[in-house]
């Protein structure tokens, strides 16, 4: 498989019996960790220049959710595709390495749920912010819920088209962004879903969509939300492509109410991948960010394993 700017040597570990999720450890050991959580239909792929351009100074762990990337893909026999199972995975994770304190938390899409799902469990380990096109709270009020999504979690349709033809993944990398990503880099992105049995997580993710009171996952995003506030006084910084479908302006919105330190930088060009469309800006960016505001001493936490 080629992965252009993707030079990385993965691990695995077996985060629940007979299931390996593979992930990203690359820099130095000791040095302050950099969690960086993906969504759907992504990987640890999408992160490629983050890691690369903070692994000399930072501990860069980057997981490819269960189902996802280069980690297993069980049936739903073997594993329970939920938001509540992703954040156990996440915890397990980093007790597994051993992250205990200064994480710098980045998270995207359904990342931003499971990383704020984590962070709710170990709010005091959680100590800068990184914020790109995700939530951590629900629908805003009276917004529905984007066509394209209803389809796929509310249909055999969507699902047909999703299992059999790899419709959520392709339209992602395809309208996801706002220039038209390298051909090499494109089928990197998509690699990971290239048969039906491969696509079942970003058919599941989708279908765990929670909506209302009484969905799966219902009562985390909503702790999530009325929690939020308990980060306003770390620092934080968003960037944000404002041509997403899903993560618009009102998502950008939802996360100042609760975060009014925010630093927030958002682009007309760029789209939901925006680290696809605006890495050059935002490097720079999450860099200066990085140094505006150094870790103080920290009292050390434990997580659980």
């Amino acid at each position: 498989m080629s992965l252009p700017q993707y030079p990385f040597q993965g691990s695995r570990f077996e985060v629940r019996p007979g299931i390996q999720m593979h992930y990203l450890d690359e820099g130095p050991r000791d040095a302050p960790p950099i969690v960086m959580v993906h969504g759907n239909p992504s990987w640890s792929y999408y992160y490629r220049r983050l890691v690369s351009a903070f692994s000399d100074r930072y501990r860069c762990i980057v997981p490819d959710h269960v189902g996802m990337g280069l980690s297993d893909k069980p049936d739903d026999a073997a594993y329970r595709y939920t938001l509540e199972s992703r954040i156990d995975d996440l915890e397990a994770l980093l007790a597994h390495l051993g992250v205990t304190r200064d994480v710098t938390l980045v998270v995207h899409d359904w990342g931003g749920m499971i990383g704020f799902g984590w962070a709710m469990r170990y709010p005091e380990v959680v100590r800068r912010l990184v914020i790109l096109n995700t939530a951590a709270f629900p629908l805003p009020e009276g917004k529905p819920l984007p066509w394209q999504l209803n389809l796929v979690r509310n249909t055999k349709l969507g699902a047909l088209l999703v299992r059999g033809f790899n419709a959520f993944a392709w339209g992602a990398a395809t309208q996801g962004v706002m220039r038209k990503m390298p051909a090499d880099e494109k089928r990197a992105l998509l690699s990971p879903y290239n048969s039906w049995r491969n696509r079942i997580s970003t058919l599941r993710f989708v279908q765990d969509i929670p909506l209302a009171a009484g969905d799966p996952g219902y009562d985390i995003v909503a702790d999530s939300a009325s929690r939020l506030h308990e980060f306003a006084d770390r620092p934080a910084i968003a960037c944000w492509g404002l041509k997403d479908f899903v993560f618009d302006a009102d998502f950008l919105d939802g996360f100042r109410q609760r975060l009014p330190q925010l630093e927030v930088h958002a682009w007309e060009d760029a789209g939901h991948y925006v680290l696809e469309d605006a890495h050059e800006r935002i490097i720079p960016l999450v860099e200066r960010f990085l140094a505006d505001n150094p870790l103080k001493p920290a009292t050390e936490s434990t997580p659980a394993a």
